[in-house]
């Protein structure tokens, strides 16, 4: 394929996960209340401040919930797209990936719901005082749950990438293993940034994650194709 051929697939594969999007978009619409409270179940009592502020966070939880229900369809289209640059039989290992990814993708934020986002409201609800009461508004919530979950989905799917990477010849597991200590402190950097807080606990519930599944992919791709 020329370059002009591959820029047309992209377009027509980002064309049809948008698809996709807009379908788990409308799919969610008729679950927003539910959705909503599920959400915000942290967060307890919220408020809006702005006259458009709750339309406007509803769209985007339908947006980020639409991203969700399509990811199998985002995830086959990623994959897909770099199928040219393998072997007949490294294209059958890939195709595999695409549920996989949905599964680490989907676990990731599900870990980062369920055990990262309380600790990190929790964290920054403490500094309060008698003069100095939290309100926290509808948008800021969800905007700070957001920004939160989505990277530990994208990051849960690190052995997927290293496994790729692998399987066109690009590292190999003698590579990974003499990474290895840079890898775990840009694990530690990477948590520092991306969460919320500033305690060890919190850091660690990113990092160490990280730094197992950095471990899962230099067995598998030494042990299970050899490289």
């Amino acid at each position: 394929m020329t370059w002009v051929e591959h820029m047309e697939e992209l377009r027509q594969r980002i064309l049809k996960s948008l698809l996709a999007v807009a379908i788990g978009m409308v799919a969610a619409f008729f679950f927003m209340d539910p959705v909503m409270a599920f959400l915000t179940r942290s967060a307890g009592t919220l408020y809006f401040l702005k006259p458009a502020e709750a339309f406007m966070t509803y769209f985007k939880v339908l947006a980020v919930v639409g991203l969700l229900l399509a990811s199998p369809v985002w995830f086959y289209q990623l994959w897909a797209f770099l199928l040219p640059a393998l072997t007949r039989k490294e294209k059958k290992t890939l195709l595999a990936f695409v549920p996989f990814s949905v599964l680490l993708f989907v676990g990731g934020c599900v870990f980062a719901f369920e055990i990262v986002l309380p600790r990190g409201l929790a964290f920054f609800l403490e500094f309060t005082s008698p003069a100095v009461q939290p309100l926290l508004s509808l948008e800021s919530y969800l905007d700070f749950m957001v920004m939160l979950v989505l990277p530990f989905g994208v990051l849960f799917n690190l052995p997927l990438a290293l496994l790729f990477l692998a399987l066109a010849g690009l590292i190999r597991s003698e590579q990974l293993r003499k990474a290895r200590r840079f890898v775990i402190f840009g694990s530690f950097v990477a948590a520092g940034i991306l969460t919320p807080t500033t305690d060890i606990v919190t850091q660690c519930l990113l990092a160490v994650p990280l730094i197992l599944l950095y471990e899962l992919s230099y067995g598998m791709i030494r042990f299970g194709l050899g490289r």
